[in-house]
């Protein structure tokens, strides 16, 4: 690490000479120009922004590369290369190369037709001081799923698919005997065949047809399909659960602790169907309570290796779409012979609490029960008896709440993360339509539920992962972990809440910089600052994923979590009860190696159904919203890009484009330090959470688009004529328009 010098008064060559000596030190790793400057010890912004300029220019010179925007590296680069082939319908393809992760540009001619995710072996042009270096493609070692969603359209001689992907320019033809009876206006699933070296379009069969476009199952389907998800299930499945047995045999229950006389009942959202989890409380002679946190026992009828075992594992989980849940389970499983039900009797797997009436745990037990819920409350219904103090079981459950409170508090006393941001729904009519958004909030009944399930998470991970005295190591297990915050969006963070006059911490124990942005988001609560502050807060943290390595959970400030409690929507939580039947049997660890393949395919999983789960937002939004063309709202500024502002409104957290050509009262350059575009003549900014007014412009369906335009004084708003606006339709850019085709100078 180079020497640090507190002084910030510095010439451009000893600068220069101690960055240059800053990067050789750094090997492949990655930087950007607060790190130089943090290790330089420069801390006065002026001198920031000379880093920040010395680096730009030493990349644009080819003595550094940019691997991205803001970030650097040392050049490593060699003439040949493998990476993955990124392909943009705009043309701007590029290979990511290992293991620099360096983006090189690949010109059409030069890419083989390679697809986007294709593994490539590329060739890579000698760096030409002032110019971006550029990669051929010599050998696609792997090929992607070429699949692509699109509309059919069919003339008397040919076929062919317009894509809806952005991954792809060209329209893929179809020879008319392989259409599988689709029609001009039908949605379709095409898989690419064949791309002739000197064909300027692939060619294609049509595997599925969906629909016709525009027709709500279709376009939910299309979006399934877009992200390899599964729609249907294979007849053999759905003939596999209707085999299974509904009935609960009396050695069944012989063989498990027998709950069906204690008070339990389970909470949920108004339109469940799946009820994964229960509760059930009773008061013990010594004066203690009894608490139960009752799992649904899938895997007591979904065995291993057979077709539904199967059929779980790949999906992984269940997808929650705008208008539907689309299970992981078939429905006669999920909301049937699995799911918790009222007055029916149901095997479970059990975590047993024995609590203080001052919340503290004085005993716990993992066991097989069969239990009989009382009375499914939705969170609606559990809500007005916290509130009210009365109805159905209301001693029980204000006591949970009261205890669930206590939990709460002690979490986050010590480190775990308080973030509570609003969820948006859609009322949707008989054909799909939405008609109203509204919000879902986390109230104490949903609170009660989340701090019972993450107590029943962490004891079973506890239970499993800590490792007795004279044992060497845990056996193999299924951990939910959580990473610490991506150190240069902490740091960008504290900058910005360093100006508003917030302190962050960057450096110190988990605990002690979850307090600090716990703190944080108290201080800016109702402040201006606050929408800013937040989104920064946020999108700082890591994604949680599964693994076999225990890293803790960073989020949640635990050092041991899982996921247990909903094996019918997550097959983590199958293999969790699994591990958990072997291992309280004293079985034997299994393979580590094997076990780690499959959490990272539910890890994988669950990121396409959360991808999918947004796309199904955004076109329900852009649907919405193109009924309401022309209307002016308020909103924030939620993402600053090269490309222009994205603003999610007040009203109804709807989120849209204005584009850098709709900015149209100055030249706009995208400033990423301080997340803002500056105005060239007039500085005016446009940053990261300001509050601003817009009119909706266009709402194009087929790219899930919403484009606003900004509407102040000098931008009073516009007739739909003015506008172009057409429901569904988006204008195509003029390709004279300047201003969007110009590369904005990052300095």
């Amino acid at each position: 690490m180079a020497r640090k010098n507190t002084s910030n008064s510095r010439t451009s060559k000893d600068l220069r000479k101690a960055v240059e000596q800053y990067i050789a030190e750094q090997g492949a790793k990655t930087f950007n120009y607060r790190q130089v400057s943090h290790a330089l010890g420069i801390s006065n912004p002026t001198h920031h922004r000379a880093v920040a300029m010395l680096l730009a220019e030493m990349a644009f010179d080819g003595d550094i590369l940019e691997v991205e925007p803001g970030k650097y590296k040392a050049i490593t680069r060699t003439t040949e290369a493998e990476g993955v082939f990124q392909r943009r319908s705009n043309g701007k393809n590029s290979v990511i190369t290992d293991p620099d992760g360096e983006h090189i540009f690949v010109a059409e001619r030069n890419s083989m037709h390679a697809l986007n995710g294709d593994r490539v072996r590329v060739s890579v042009a000698a760096n030409v001081k002032g110019k971006e270096p550029e990669a051929v493609v010599t050998e696609i070692i792997e090929k992607t799923d070429p699949t692509f969603i699109g509309t059919l359209k069919v003339d008397k001689n040919f076929a062919y698919l317009e894509t809806d992907s952005k991954f792809l320019a060209t329209d893929i033809y179809i020879p008319k005997t392989k259409l599988k009876g689709g029609k001009t206006g039908d949605k379709a699933v095409v898989r690419i065949t064949d791309w002739l070296d000197d064909a300027k379009n692939p060619r294609g069969e049509v595997l599925d047809v969906l629909g016709k476009a525009g027709e709500n199952n279709t376009e939910i389907h299309a979006i399934l399909a877009e992200f390899g998800l599964p729609y249907r299930y294979p007849e053999s499945v759905n003939k596999a659960a209707e085999k299974i047995p509904d009935d609960i045999t009396p050695e069944e229950i012989a063989r498990r602790e027998d709950m069906r006389g204690v008070t339990t009942f389970t909470i949920d959202p108004k339109d469940a169907k799946d009820f994964d989890d229960a509760l059930s409380f009773r008061k013990l002679p010594n004066g203690n309570y009894e608490i139960g946190v009752h799992i649904a026992d899938v895997t007591h009828y979904v065995r291993p290796d057979t077709a539904l075992d199967h059929e779980a594992r790949d999906r992984a989980t269940s997808v929650y779409l705008v208008d539907r849940v689309v299970p992981m389970l078939p429905e006669r499983l999920s909301n049937g012979i699995c799911s918790l039900r009222p007055d029916e009797d149901k095997l479970a797997f059990s975590c047993i609490f024995e609590m203080t009436p001052a919340g503290k745990i004085v005993d716990s037990r993992i066991c097989r029960t069969v239990i009989r819920s009382d009375r499914r409350f939705t969170y609606e219904e559990a809500q007005e008896v916290i509130e009210t103090g009365k109805g159905d079981y209301a001693t029980e459950i204000l006591e949970l709440d009261r205890l669930a409170k206590v939990l709460r508090k002690k979490r986050f006393d010590t480190g775990s993360v308080d973030f509570d941001r609003q969820e948006v729904r859609f009322d949707i009519d008989e054909k799909g339509h939405p008609v109203k958004v509204y919000f879902k909030e986390s109230k104490d009944a949903n609170k009660l539920i989340e701090e019972f399930m993450l107590l029943a998470n962490k004891t079973v991970a506890k239970r499993i992962g800590l490792v007795p005295k004279g044992k060497k190591k845990a056996k193999a297990f299924v951990y939910r972990v959580h990473e610490q915050p991506d150190q240069e969006k902490l740091l960008a963070l504290a900058g910005i809440a360093k100006q508003f006059g917030y302190k962050v911490r960057t450096t110190g124990t988990p605990k002690e910089i979850n307090s600090s942005i716990n703190k944080l988001m108290q201080d800016i609560k109702g402040k201006p600052e606050e929408d800013l502050l937040s989104i920064m807060a946020v999108r700082s943290m890591a994604k949680a994923i599964y693994s076999t390595d225990n890293i803790g959970h960073y989020g949640l400030g635990f050092d041991y979590y899982t996921h247990f409690t909903s094996p019918i929507r997550r097959y983590p939580d199958m293999m969790v009860h699994r591990l958990l039947e072997k291992y309280l049997a004293g079985g034997r660890s299994v393979n580590a190696q094997k076990l780690e393949d499959e959490c990272k395919h539910s890890s994988d999983m669950e990121q396409l159904a959360a991808n999918a789960e947004r796309a199904s937002i955004k076109y329900k939004q852009v649907e919405y919203m193109g009924d309401h063309l022309g209307e002016v709202y308020s909103g924030i500024i939620s993402g600053v890009t090269e490309w222009g502002l994205y603003v999610e409104l007040d009203e109804n957290k709807c989120e849209g484009l204005v584009p850098m050509r709709d900015l149209a009262d100055d030249f706009y350059d995208f400033d990423q330090d301080n997340f803002c575009l500056v105005g060239r003549r007039h500085n005016n900014r446009y940053r990261l959470g300001d509050k601003v007014k817009v009119q909706v412009a266009r709402a194009d369906l087929q790219r899930k688009q919403l484009d606003f335009v900004i509407v102040d004084e000098k931008n009073p708003p516009r007739t739909l004529e003015t506008l172009g606006s057409k429901p569904g339709k988006r204008p195509a850019s003029k390709p004279d328009d300047k201003r969007n085709r110009r590369k904005s100078r990052r300095r």
